[in-house]
Parts: C-alpha cells; sequence; structure tokens
C-alpha cells in the first residue's frame, strides 16, 4: 500500500507552467503506453517482481524494452521472466541480485553491467518499520533503502546512462514526503525520537530531492522525475499491524484486506511510472514530481488542498546538499 497521509484525489489545477497529459488519475499502465514502441530500450525496474514494479515490468517488456528486474529474491521474478519468453513480440525480461540495503550488492550489479541504459526505474522501497533499524553502514533503514540504495544505484549506472544518449530516471516517491523536510541534523534519529512514518517520509523526501539533483547531468542527456503512484494495496505494507491496516480502513475485522473505493490496482499505480519513464509527454522534462499522471503543483505553507509536491523536497540547495551527503557516503564516487 502506498500511503499519502492526505484526502484522496487531487484537484484540477489551473497553473500553465504545469505539465499536463490526456491520461486521467485511474488510467493503467497499458493506456499511457499504447502505441510506443521500445524495441532496443533496455530498462532495470528495482523491486520489479511484485505490486507496481511487476507491472511496470509488464508494461515496458510488452512494449518491446528488454527489462531487468533488480530485487533482494530474483527467483521472485522467475514467474515475469516465464511470463515474457512465452509471449511472442515483447521484450525479454530477466532477473538480477540487487539487495539497495548493502552498498556492496549495489556495487557488485553496477560493475556487472554491460551496455547502454535507457531507463532505470527506482521502484523498490520499504515502509514504516516500527523500530529503528540501521544497516551495516549505519543508515537508517527506510533512508538507505528507498534512497541511498537507489541513489548509489544510478550513480554507478551513470556511464550506461550517457552512453544511452536520452536516459530517463524515474523515482517513485510518495505524498507521504510533504510534511517531512529532509533533517540534515539527525536524519537517522540519533538523538530525535524515531517515528516510523516520519522515517518513511523523509526518505521520500531524499527520493524528490534526488530526482531533482540529476540536473546536473542533463549534459549527459540524462533526466530525472519523482511521483506519487498514489494509494494502492501492495507488498509495501507489510509492515503494518493489523490495527494500522483497520485504521486505514483497508483490513475487516476477519483479516481480509479491502481497498477503499479511490484506491488503484497496480496496474493503474504503475501507469504514472511508465508514463515518465516512456512516454514521448516527458521527452527532455526533468526535475518534476507528479502524481495521477499530471505534474502535482508545489504546496506551501497551510495550502490543504490535497495532492502536490512539498516546497522543500524540490528546493535546488536542499537537493544539492542530499548529493553531497550522498556521495560523502558512498566514499566520494
Amino acid at each position: 500500500m502506498t500511503t499519502n497521509h492526505s484526502q484522496p484525489g487531487s484537484p484540477a489545477h489551473d497553473d500553465p507552467t504545469l505539465l499536463t497529459t490526456p491520461f486521467g488519475s485511474h488510467a493503467s499502465a497499458g493506456e499511457v503506453i499504447d502505441g510506443v514502441d521500445l524495441t532496443g530500450r533496455r530498462a532495470v525496474v528495482t523491486g520489479g517482481a511484485s505490486g507496481i514494479g511487476a507491472e511496470t515490468v509488464r508494461a515496458l517488456a510488452a512494449a518491446g524494452a528488454e527489462v531487468t528486474v533488480a530485487t533482494r529474491r530474483p527467483e521472485s521474478a522467475e514467474p515475469l521472466v516465464r511470463e515474457f519468453a512465452a509471449t511472442g513480440g515483447a521484450g525479454l525480461v530477466r532477473t538480477e541480485a540487487l539487495d539497495l540495503s548493502d552498498l556492496t550488492s549495489v556495487a557488485a550489479f553496477t560493475r556487472a553491467w554491460r551496455g547502454p541504459l535507457d531507463i532505470l526505474v527506482a521502484n523498490a522501497g520499504i515502509m514504516a518499520l516500527p523500530t529503528r533499524t540501521l544497516t551495516a553502514g549505519g543508515w537508517e533503514a527506510q533512508l538507505a533503502t528507498n534512497y541511498l540504495g537507489h541513489f548509489a544505484l544510478a550513480t554507478g549506472l551513470h556511464p550506461a546512462l550517457r552512453d544511452a544518449g536520452s536516459a530517463r530516471i524515474v523515482v517513485v516517491s510518495s505524498g507521504a514526503h510533504q510534511e517531512v523536510p529532509f533533517d540534515f541534523e539527525d536524519p537517522h534519529f540519533e538523538r530525535r525520537p524515531y517515528d516510523p512514518w516520519v522515517a518513511y517520509g523523509q526518505s521520500k523526501t531524499a527520493d524528490v530531492l534526488f530526482a531533482a539533483g540529476v540536473r546536473r547531468w542533463a549534459a549527459d542527456g540524462i533526466t530525472a522525475n519523482a511521483l506519487n503512484p498514489g494509494y494502492i494495496l501492495t507488498r509495501l505494507q507489510r509492515h503494518l499491524d493489523d490495527d494500522t491496516m483497520r485504521a486505514f480502513g483497508v483490513m475487516d475485522d476477519a483479516g481480509n484486506l479491502e481497498p477503499l473505493p479511490y484506491y488503484k490496482t497496480p496496474e493503474q499505480g504503475a501507469a504514472t511510472s511508465v508514463l515518465l519513464a516512456a512516454s514521448p509527454l516527458l521527452k527532455g522534462v526533468t526535475g518534476r514530481y507528479f502524481e495521477d499522471n499530471q505534474e502535482a503543483r508545489t504546496v506551501r505553507g497551510d495550502d490543504d488542498r490535497p495532492g502536490g509536491v512539498g516546497a522543500h523536497a524540490l528546493d535546488p540547495e536542499a537537493a544539492n546538499r542530499l548529493w553531497e551527503y550522498g556521495t560523502e557516503a558512498l566514499g566520494g564516487a
């Protein structure tokens, strides 16, 4: 489940500077990529074995792309591999091991990559770990997995993205970022009390700042945009207890999951990712944030309308500072 911490839906905006598309909030991944030919293109989708990641893989491969599913358990993606091996006219789907919380694993993946890379979808993530958990490198686990692992992956694959000539990076964030600026003074909750949702929100702010920071690669033909996929029931909610799920209104007394009327299916949830990854409407667009297949308005101050992107997540100074912070964590890579 991708949570937004706000009321569902995003209002129509009248800002002419924002990019709009003809696709509605519940358009499917197949609809937004219809007519797009990705034959000869190569893509990596992290966490692509299930949920919106799997639907992203399906859409890109169905359009002809060669897609690598990067996941901690490669065997979990074997059904997708077999599905497309038996589908004539579709792109090849393969799977490789990648643990985003382990920089050694990320480095192994990037060292093994050969050839150009046209699309990198930073989709994998974890949400609301109930207790403060640190990686071997001393990073809070949500920040390490959702942000640093993807930053290391993109940095390691930068030559391959550059060689593609017009590569796109797609970063799956969340509306949970809105009220949580990145805390540069205490990002790992060493001094402040740990809160699962604050930690999650901070990691998703970091994701948006990461996408904004990719502007420095514009001369290499690389663009990056972030997105909120909306409310979807997936494995992302696996760390939430039943009481929390009931509080969200998506679990009955018997423990059965029941999506609310405004929730999206995984294929609908993947639509904005696929739009940013492959649509010609996004050619040359970079450093922006999308929701419901539209560019989102920037939220400042006491704006209590649903949706939007927090101004703190698009701040160029914060984006540069986070890029430097991430680079230092990678040992100056």
